[in-house]
């Protein structure tokens, strides 16, 4: 065999820990199959005492991991330490201009900066890979740039978040409101630090718009991502979708069409028929639909030490084989400047789950709406009676654009019968 692909690991956390146990765990397996040893040289860890379950014996390890960038004992850096800014994004910069290939699991710096820094590993000529930013274990990204590349890919979908799937397939499974089920989510360590990255769709609209690029060959645009989280969701609403045959997921889509990008992370009802409603607890799910495969689908698990620590591996053991590859599938000068597309302008059926006052004369209100906007109602039933003796209201739609039924969402939230804020929803299938 040849020399040894020598790694440097920064970070010791979930997925720092889970890459390094990979390595030594499968250690000859992984040599075979990359043609030569994997070794660790070096890692790095904010608090040196502490006690990890992991044999850290004969790797260096520091507490600063910038200067894993520079080691001439290192030809690999592993960044697993998160976040798109501070050391993270200094390590990744400083290794690819000293002519270390990166491996990161770091889905927000790649969605911020993934074509800066692609443009700098060019320059060097190394590799940037990040096949453990989206989907953890899913091996998505290798597969949109091998597998599905004789594809003009049209669109893309999926369950980007499993800490939103958990919380949903819980409340749908034992009948849970959403609060008690994220109170669970925390002790389990599934809730981000900062929460909102989850629950208001932020981590699923930096995986869409990696996903949008590898897919389309356009620039990452996550600034165009239009991103609704699940905190509006009631056990309320998961009981209505049941009975209209629907599971609530929350979706990532993008779509290309003419130089235009579409991208959206917003809650669902996805009809039970279709192979992503039956996708549960932290699972993800991604769903692509090519011109010539017509459209596949890959599912398993999306976070974790053993998920994520795999696709991680997976990336070191290509790049010890000798591949090299753009990050984006295309060199950076190649990525189109896409113009952000309209979303107002796709055309969809829609839930609607309205509070209204308890009286006469309600009805009338709010089909008046509809009426305006030009929307034509499928469905309207009154469910029951909430807590708060409001009328709880569904309307269904038959297809309309989505910005003919913001426009009815917002006069509807601001009539007088309106006791709550209305609950919106796309309908899928």
């Amino acid at each position: 065999m040849s020399n040894p692909l020598r790694i440097a690991v920064a970070g010791l956390g979930t997925v720092g820990a889970g890459t390094i146990s990979i390595l030594q765990r499968h250690r000859d397996m992984i040599a075979q199959r990359a043609g030569r040893d994997v070794t660790i040289v070096a890692a790095s860890a904010r608090d040196l005492t502490k006690k990890r379950d992991i044999d850290l014996s004969g790797i260096d390890i520091v507490n600063d991991a910038v200067s894993l960038a520079t080691r001439s004992d290192v030809d690999v850096v592993v960044e697993v330490i998160g976040g798109h800014e501070g050391a993270a994004k200094t390590l990744v910069e400083s290794a690819l201009r000293a002519g270390k290939h990166v491996v990161t699991a770091n889905k927000a710096l790649i969605a911020h900066h993934g074509v800066m820094l692609a443009k700098l590993s060019e320059i060097h000529g190394v590799t940037l890979a990040f096949e453990a930013a989206v989907a953890g274990g899913i091996p998505v990204i290798a597969a949109l740039r091998s597998g599905l590349a004789a594809n003009r890919i049209e669109k893309i979908s999926g369950i980007l978040n499993g800490t939103c799937n958990y919380i949903l397939s819980r409340m749908y499974h034992e009948q849970l409101e959403q609060g008690v089920v994220m109170a669970d989510a925390a002790k389990l360590g599934y809730l981000e630090a900062d929460p909102s990255l989850d629950i208001d769709g932020i981590d699923a609209a930096h995986k869409i718009a990696i996903l949008a690029s590898l897919a389309f060959g356009t620039q990452v645009d996550v600034a165009g991502v239009k991103a609704t989280g699940i905190r509006s969701i009631t056990l309320r609403d998961v009981r209505y979708a049941d009975a209209f045959g629907y599971r609530i997921k929350l979706l990532g889509v993008a779509e290309f069409h003419d130089g235009t990008l579409i991208q959206s992370v917003h809650p669902a009802l996805v009809a039970k028929a279709l192979p992503l409603a039956s996708v549960d607890s932290s699972f993800n799910a991604v769903q692509i639909e090519g011109d010539s495969v017509g459209r596949v689908m890959f599912e398993g698990r999306g976070a974790g030490a053993g998920p994520t620590g795999s696709a991680v591996v997976a990336d070191i053991i290509a790049l010890a084989r000798g591949d090299r590859y753009p990050a984006f599938t295309v060199p950076t000068a190649s990525l189109i400047a896409s113009s952000a597309g309209d979303v107002h302008a796709q055309r969809a059926c829609f839930y609607l789950r309205l509070s209204l006052k308890d009286e006469p004369g309600v009805l009338a209100e709010f089909t008046r709406v509809f009426a305006e906007e030009d929307i034509s109602v499928r469905a309207i039933t009154q469910r029951d009676i909430a807590e708060d003796a409001s009328a709880q209201v569904v309307v269904l739609t038959h297809v309309t654009t989505s910005g003919q039924i913001a426009r009815a969402h917002q006069k509807i939230a601001g009539l007088a019968v309106c006791v709550a804020p209305p609950v919106l929803m796309q309908m899928e299938g």
